[in-house]
């Protein structure tokens, strides 16, 4: 899941910026090609495409920066779904 979780964050940024390249471990935003607007994209990309709600303590910048943060934040989010 975490892969394909990853696949589809980098392909939604992909879409919206194609002339960049990142890796999955690189701050998108230190980059200089992402700002705070597009994080909301993100968080709601992010809620639409995995089917799930990102709690308020989990809306900081730290959890957007990288694809691979993205992806652990949706294995925790969807962790925590299927536990209740």
């Amino acid at each position: 899941m975490s892969q394909d979780a990853r696949n589809e964050i980098r392909a939604f940024i992909t879409a919206k910026f194609p002339r960049m390249t990142f890796t999955d471990e690189q701050d998108i935003f230190a980059l200089g090609f992402v700002n705070s607007l597009f994080a909301m994209e993100l968080v709601m990309f992010i809620e639409k495409a995995f089917g799930t709600r990102i709690p308020n303590e989990e809306l900081n910048l730290d959890n957007f920066r990288t694809v691979a943060r993205m992806a652990d934040l949706v294995r925790r989010q969807q962790s925590a779904a299927t536990a209740r």
